[in-house]
């Protein structure tokens, strides 16, 4: 099927999961061209042609379906590697992330919707549960092996690692007062790796 086709309106003529991939690409799309604003149900619904009223169905705000979309878009890019060495694949992570919020505008859409999530409670549990806490676990998961693989001391705390390394990407992005940039990646990993390896 074509793009074309998939995105035809119709109701009750796509599965479900096509219908979902369309709304998503679309509330990416607006998302990344205008902004948290652009991003409403009747928009994204028309864009999409798909009815309002399953977007009502599969999200509580469109905060959360903007949170969806965002991330549905990146995916790809946030995949975290496992080349068994972990020095090698938290740099390639981190220079991925890096690039990611640098080089596209979507810097600039996680800040507004971090931004935004301080007074939308759904949106805040949104960003919780469909981001935080999923890459979070791959990144301890992935440190974890390390720990086992002996190329990381056992007493670390990988979710302490993980604030680390990524909660310091987030600071310079949300606090640009300082580069934000892969030569930023390499210094942390390395002043990181200085202190935890056995």
């Amino acid at each position: 099927m074509s793009d074309q086709a998939a995105l035809r309106p119709g109701r009750g003529r796509r599965p479900a999961a096509a219908v979902r991939r369309a709304v998503l690409a679309a509330a990416g799309e607006l998302l990344f061209e205008h902004g948290l604003g652009a991003v409403t149900f009747e928009k994204v619904a028309a864009r999409a042609g798909a009815s309002k009223m399953t977007l009502y169905k599969w999200w509580p705000s469109p905060g959360a379906l903007a949170l969806d979309g965002y991330f549905a878009a990146v995916e790809d890019t946030l995949a975290f590697p496992n080349t068994g060495e972990i020095e090698r694949d938290l740099t390639s992570q981190l220079h991925a992330f890096v690039r990611l919020l640098t080089e596209r505008p979507a810097g600039r859409v996680i800040a507004e919707l971090v931004g935004a999530a301080q007074a939308d409670p759904e949106l805040a549990g949104a960003i919780a549960s469909r981001h935080t806490r999923p890459r979070r676990a791959l990144a301890v998961d992935r440190i974890g092996r390390a720990q086992r693989a002996g190329q990381v001391r056992a007493e670390v705390d990988p979710e302490v690692l993980v604030d680390q390394l990524w909660g310091a990407c987030y600071h310079r992005l949300l606090l640009p007062d300082q580069p934000i940039d892969t030569a930023f990646a390499d210094a942390l990993v390395r002043n990181l790796l200085a202190g935890i390896r056995p």
